[in-house]
């Protein structure tokens, strides 16, 4: 092993000295370089080869490489690169090629190599790299896609990214983002042979030698992989990011008709088809020259090309009426609703149109439960109090058992002021089971605080412990904890604490409240704070270790305190955590010992 690495070394020796001799580096510098090369070597000739060490050699020549390029910037010295950096780059090559012979698995270690080839524009290298990591990863179609299109877009070969293609989709016959890379490529391919053929038409040369078949120039080829993949790609969501990618190129008006047409033909009840097919009567508008017209010319045109897409969205929800649909129609009149106008008369026939497609799903019950949020939002943004009560005693009826809805309705009935909050609140609590009803408890006894007597949200605090799971009731314990000391003083939020510490389940956060309230009083005792402390040791102090530090720095800190206690509370952590917290708590222990925690 040692002469493999003295022959190693030895190689470098030619490049080591030109470094020298041209001024780059100084003496000093190649022994160190030298050392730091050994040192390396040593590691990647071991028996067991580790992958760290090849990335850290790697990495360390890189910034070898670009160390040179600094100084030869710096000093303005151009030459002798094949002497220096071809030797360097070998080596990188050499270096990755072993690292990816060992751990061919490892797609991020290819990766680096790729991206390593195209900083220092190794094409060469680069298109090995590719072939060889395509016969191993063929599984990958993202990689068939970044080889391909560094084909097309850096060799400028379209015959080599189209090869690439073909081979990936023998592999993977139905993935929709090959074929649309694909498909993409074609066109672009198109594009440039249109453009090169301009140029040499206004250059008057003569085009005999060239070959541009028309097929090719008006995307025929392109057309032919579409077709292809509709035939094994189904599904609206492909047709629509085909029809995107011809809509960048001005010569494809053929083909995204055809596009269109199947997507009416073969799709027609498909609701991103129509939402598709509604949104174009904006694009059809916005087509026409807008030059030398009035802003109320604008206005009128713009609220004419909304109609168009509403009359076809209209047509729509008859032909597929569906949640789908009717969410695709909503989604599109608050998009409209949502954009800035200087019209007061454009914006309230967008919220007139918005608020009647609203209405008209709720009444045919196909308003998604997502969308009635947004509704009454719209409802009440718009000072429409009594119709969103409506529609939030509408919404609970159909969705009597989501919480989500409920809370709605209360929010509503609380923002009104309203005088049925309290038989709502009850009446949410019948319906809705008691899982999952924690945020209307919170809800209720934050609206109470600001409403009833303290009896009252007291009595509230004590029934919600009972009505929530054993999950849940934490929560409210917290709040109750926090209630009670704001409006009942130290001397009842102790009493309650020791009376809800009689029933699990109890939060980290339980325990610190009252430690924090404990300390705010003005005569702060030691020996509640230990009470405290050792309550919350019991639950969680096999898995949190800044518990027991928090504990041995009250012990040091407080004036009462007892320094002596650390050392038998240290020895109870170590006994009590688990696994790496043990480690951790070791850790920060020496930190607070130091005085650095």
């Amino acid at each position: 092993m040692a002469e493999r690495i003295e022959q190693r070394l030895e190689d470098r020796v030619p490049e080591l000295e030109q470094l020298e001799r041209v001024g780059l580096f100084t003496r000093k510098e190649i022994r160190a370089v030298l050392r730091k090369a050994s040192a390396l070597e040593y590691k990647i000739q071991r028996r067991a080869l580790r992958k760290e060490d090849f990335i850290n050699y790697i990495q360390y020549e890189v910034n070898l490489l670009e160390l040179i390029k600094k100084r030869r910037a710096r000093i303005g010295y151009s030459f002798k690169k094949d002497e220096i950096e071809h030797s360097i780059l070998h080596r990188v090559h050499s270096l990755f090629n072993r690292a990816t012979g060992k751990w061919k698995d490892d797609v991020q270690l290819w990766l680096s190599h790729v991206a390593f080839c195209k900083q220092w524009n190794a094409k060469h290298q680069l298109s090995k790299v590719f072939s060889t990591m395509l016969a191993i990863h063929s599984n990958k179609p993202a990689l068939w896609i970044m080889a391909a299109k560094w084909e097309m877009e850096t060799r400028l070969s379209s015959e080599s990214a189209r090869h690439l293609f073909l081979r990936a989709l023998r592999f993977h016959p139905e993935c929709p983002k090959l074929y649309q890379e694909y498909f993409r490529m074609e066109l672009m391919h198109a594009e440039k042979q249109r453009k090169e053929k301009k140029e040499f038409e206004q250059a008057k040369m003569d085009l005999g030698e060239f070959n541009y078949s028309e097929e090719i120039l008006s995307g025929e080829m392109a057309r032919i992989v579409y077709r292809d993949a509709s035939q094994k790609i189904k599904g609206v969501e492909f047709q629509l990011a085909v029809l995107s990618i011809a809509k960048l190129f001005d010569f494809t008006q053929d083909l995204q008709k055809e596009i269109i047409e199947s997507l009416q033909t073969r799709y027609a009840d498909d609701p991103l088809t129509w939402d598709y097919m509604a949104r174009r009567e904006l694009e059809l508008g916005s087509l026409q020259p807008t030059e030398h017209t009035t802003k109320q010319k604008k206005v009128s045109e713009m609220a004419q090309r909304e109609e168009r897409c509403c009359a076809v969205f209209d047509e729509a929800v008859r032909a597929v009426p569906t949640e789908d649909m009717w969410k695709c129609y909503i989604t599109f009149c608050l998009e409209r609703y949502n954009r800035k106008t200087n019209s007061e008369e454009l914006k309230q026939k967008r919220l007139q149109r918005t608020l009647s497609a609203f209405s008209k799903a709720h009444e045919a019950s196909l308003l998604p439960e997502a969308l009635y949020e947004q509704w009454l939002q719209l409802l009440l943004d718009s000072n429409l109090s009594e119709k969103a009560v409506e529609v939030a005693e509408a919404a609970t009826g159909h969705f009597s058992q989501s919480v989500e809805m409920w809370q709605m309705r209360l929010q509503v009935l609380i923002q009104l002021k309203r005088d049925d909050v309290t038989q709502c609140f009850e009446e949410a609590i019948k319906h809705v089971k008691s899982k999952g009803t924690l945020p209307l408890w919170t809800l209720w006894v934050e609206w109470s605080e600001g409403t009833n007597s303290k009896e009252d949200t007291e009595a509230l605090y004590q029934r919600s412990l009972h009505a929530t799971t054993p999950a849940e009731s934490v929560t409210m314990k917290e709040l109750y904890l926090d209630w009670t000391y704001r409006n009942g003083g130290y001397k009842k939020v102790k009493r309650l604490f020791t009376s809800l510490c009689e029933n699990r389940p109890f939060s980290l956060d339980f325990f610190r409240k009252m430690i924090q309230i404990e300390k705010e009083q003005e005569s702060c005792k030691i020996l509640h704070l230990r009470e405290y402390y050792e309550r919350a040791l019991r639950e969680f102090g096999s898995t949190n270790t800044d518990l027991w530090l928090d504990y041995i720095k009250e012990e040091l800190s407080h004036p009462k305190g007892k320094p002596e206690n650390c050392g038998s509370i240290h020895w109870r952590a170590m006994k009590m955590l688990q696994g790496d917290l043990v480690e951790d708590f070791v850790s920060k222990y020496t930190l607070l010992q130091t005085g650095h925690l």
